[in-house]
């Protein structure tokens, strides 16, 4: 695990012009660099790097980060080799935790204060890696296992495969303090209501989950002999949100740029066998439907996106979640399309028996656009050839249709539905109430400001200008609305990182926790404000945005202070108060 005060002082030691300009040929545009973007396909440059936010993004694609993303996603890097790659460049040693002398990392269930916190978790789940790795050289049965599916030892390595062998408390040997609440915190031990403990995985092959940085936060486990359930995921964790992680993100990322493509599959064997067999663009959702945050993230990989399901009914129920939850995110010049393969195949099954060259050659016959799938399951649940099927589609049609923001693609679709429902594309705007509302020539973002949340606004000035922070009272936030948990994170991280001073550093500290895509949404948003900005203007609006925070607060304790008034339950001190608060609102106050 590397320190967060080295990332901190890695990022004051590079400068993301000179990182960027290794892999990208970048033009000076005002203040800001710009270029072609890597991460999509375009004439016109739409990809700025800002080395006053230390941060790049592509208008175009929505690609955007700090030094480190950039060389994950353009390396094909995890996040410590990412960490390293830089590191050297600027001459820095990335610290690194000794081994004990059976090699496994140190581990203490408590201590510094850290408790149950990240980092004991992230340790624990890293001297379990390392037990079940070294499980597996001593196991025959679990070898064999995965020899008889076809894996090497070369692909067991590279994916940190292990064994958990049976027995109740095995872990006992790796954990001196077994009875740690870390582990249980952790997922790796059961505690039961009659105060039993016990190992969560027993006799199974263990597929390490890595997040984005490389690290452990999951165990999958397929039952080696009968068993059930036969698979088996961690449960969900301060660690391990399964709606957020993809299974071999970190081992493919470089396959994905080669190839151009990302494949996403089902399970944890799916995407080792197809590394076996060359295919070493899969990943794979955990036990859970994909999710918005999943195609946000695949997206971010690649322009092109494959989901590949089995060819049963269940397997088409999951695809069209997948259609679902993609229509939010679908950009222009990015392609998501749906592979169901032939009945009773799995992607491990298919690519054994037909190689890599079977399996694209029917990615490349096969895959069915998005907006093709789309047409065709709304098309199979009314009846086209009446008129009461034909607005049925339309009634079917209007709320997904509604929820794709991407421009092109949107009219397409209006166009191919209007000719399925026989009326003109004019009939089917009018009667979705399709308008055309930005005026011309006005900037994508101009309504979007208009519609932010007041937390998500000053968590913009907030990141465009971090020593913001320092005026905001934390006590005036309560719960304003969706984006106000992550607002108080950032506030009491830069409380306690006053030196902070650009937007790179402050979205590096929240890689991997639940408030990354906002913050990273938000980076991107204030990319579009000029250098230019009249900063006393802005001064002036953060100013009112957090006098309108204690007008509302003011209004809320005037009204507690009101019906405790109107119950008879109103002390002299509170009716003093009152008084003050009405004469400061201008109103007369009552007797």
């Amino acid at each position: 695990m590397i320190p967060p005060s080295f990332i901190q002082d890695l990022l004051n030691r590079v400068d993301i012009v000179d990182v960027v300009q290794r892999y990208v040929p970048l033009k000076k545009a005002g203040a800001n660099y710009a270029a072609c973007c890597p991460f999509h396909t375009e004439k016109t440059p739409s990809f700025t790097v800002s080395p006053s936010k230390q941060f790049y993004h592509c208008f175009g694609c929505g690609a955007h980060g700090t030094a480190i993303g950039f060389v994950m996603e353009y390396a094909g890097m995890g996040f410590v080799e990412a960490v390293k790659e830089l590191a050297a460049g600027v001459g820095m040693t990335v610290p690194a935790m000794p081994a004990d002398a059976s090699g496994q990392t140190p581990w203490k269930a408590s201590g510094g204060g850290d408790e149950g916190g990240s980092e004991a978790l992230l340790a624990a789940m890293q001297r379990a890696t390392q037990y079940y790795r070294n499980e597996l050289k001593g196991s025959e049965a679990a070898i064999g296992y995965l020899k008889n599916r076809g894996l090497s030892g070369e692909i067991a390595a590279r994916f940190g495969i292990g064994y958990a062998p049976p027995g109740w408390q095995n872990l006992a040997q790796a954990f001196p303090d077994y009875a740690s609440k870390v582990l249980e915190r952790c997922g790796l031990v059961v505690h039961t209501e009659e105060g039993k403990r016990y190992d969560r995985f027993r006799d199974r092959i263990m597929f390490p989950i890595q997040n984005q940085r490389g690290m452990v936060i999951a165990f999958g486990g397929r039952v080696l002999g009968q068993g059930e359930p036969k698979y088996l995921n961690s449960p969900e964790t301060p660690l391990f949100e399964k709606g957020r992680e993809l299974y071999g993100l970190g081992q493919a990322r470089q396959a994905i740029r080669e190839a151009g493509r990302v494949l996403v599959v089902e399970g944890y064997m799916d995407v080792v066998a197809l590394a076996q067999y060359g295919v070493g663009y899969g990943v794979a959702t955990l036990g859970t439907a994909t999710t918005p945050l999943h195609v946000q993230k695949l997206l971010r990989q690649s322009d092109d996106v494959v989901f590949c399901f089995d060819g049963d009914e269940a397997g088409r129920r999951a695809a069209w979640r997948a259609l679902e939850n993609s229509l939010e995110w679908l950009v222009d010049g990015k392609h998501i399309s749906f592979l169901f393969l032939p009945q009773g195949e799995d992607p491990d099954s298919y690519v054994r028996q037909a190689g890599k060259a079977g399996l694209e050659a029917l990615l490349k016959t096969e895959a069915i656009s998005l907006s093709g799938f789309l047409l065709r399951g709304l098309s199979a649940r009314a009846d086209t050839r009446t008129r009461e099927g034909r607005a049925r589609l339309l009634q079917l049609a209007r709320p997904l249709l509604g929820r794709i923001k991407a421009p092109a693609l949107h009219l397409m679709i209006r166009k191919q539905l209007a000719e399925l429902a026989g009326i003109s594309q004019a009939e089917l705007e009018e009667l979705f109430q399709i308008k055309r509302t930005r005026r011309a020539g006005a900037p994508p973002h101009a309504d979007r400001k208009l519609r932010s949340t007041l937390s998500r606004r000053l968590l913009q000035w907030i990141l465009f200008q971090p020593p913001f922070a320092q005026r905001v009272d934390t006590g005036l936030l309560d719960a304003l609305d969706s984006d106000t948990e992550t607002l108080a994170a950032v506030l009491e991280f830069l409380r306690s990182h006053p030196q902070i001073s650009y937007v790179a550093a402050l979205v590096e500290h929240f890689r991997d926790s639940p408030h990354e895509p906002l913050l990273r949404q938000v980076a991107g948003e204030i990319m579009e404000w000029g250098e230019d900005l009249d900063l006393e203007a802005e001064a002036a609006a953060f100013e009112a945005a957090l006098e309108q925070l204690r007008d509302k607060r003011r209004k809320k304790r005037v009204d507690e202070l009101l019906h405790q008034a109107r119950s008879g339950s109103l002390s002299e001190q509170g009716k003093l108060e009152l008084q003050q608060l009405l004469q400061r609102d201008g109103i007369p106050a009552q007797k």
